[in-house]
């Protein structure tokens, strides 16, 4: 019988870094993205603990960066850490050049907390919220929002390029699902 608390020494740690899309909005903690990701690389014989969650629906970039200085996260280095930020600068019409610079130095900090490895930071396109019932009622129609949300997303993926962090864009399964 394997140890509890030496599986657990040798466990990666990971921190999971966003929004509403992170922390599961309207889900059990169970169903959140990133405590499905730690399970499914569990399964895949990869021990990776569960996530330390750092996120709040409704938070922006800048709103994201100030819960880290308040969070005081309990460790100095992450072995994994993923970021999801931007749909509520998109949301709330903060302009695309504010998103550019704080998600950059978000970018930073994640990479900071992945101990300068970059190789060990995943981002995660904004999904669009235009598809779904949400959004029907929204005088910026569907096809603005979904405008918006690509030159969101054009811009995270260009800074995650000249980073060398991976983006994985989720937002195409988003708009096909609702």
């Amino acid at each position: 019988m394997t140890n509890p608390i030496s599986a657990r020494a040798v466990s990666l740690s990971y921190l999971a870094l966003g929004d509403s899309y992170t922390i599961g909005e309207g889900v059990d903690a169970s169903g959140r993205w990133p405590v499905q990701l730690a399970k499914a690389l569990r399964a895949e014989g990869v021990a990776v603990a569960d996530p330390h969650v750092l996120a709040q629906t409704g938070w922006t970039t800048d709103e994201l960066d100030a819960a880290i200085d308040d969070a005081e996260p309990s460790f100095d280095e992450y072995d994994l850490v993923s970021l999801l930020v931007g749909v509520n600068n998109q949301y709330r019409g903060r302009p695309l050049d504010e998103y550019r610079r704080q998600f950059a130095a978000l970018l930073d900090r994640a990479t900071g907390f992945a101990g300068g490895r970059a190789g060990r930071v995943i981002v995660l396109s904004i999904p669009d919220w235009g598809a779904t019932p949400f959004a029907a009622d929204d005088a910026r129609g569907a096809e603005r929002i979904g405008a918006e949300i690509d030159a969101f997303n054009a811009a995270a993926r260009d800074i995650c390029a000249a980073a060398g962090i991976a983006f994985v864009d989720i937002t195409p399964v988003s708009r096909a699902r609702g």
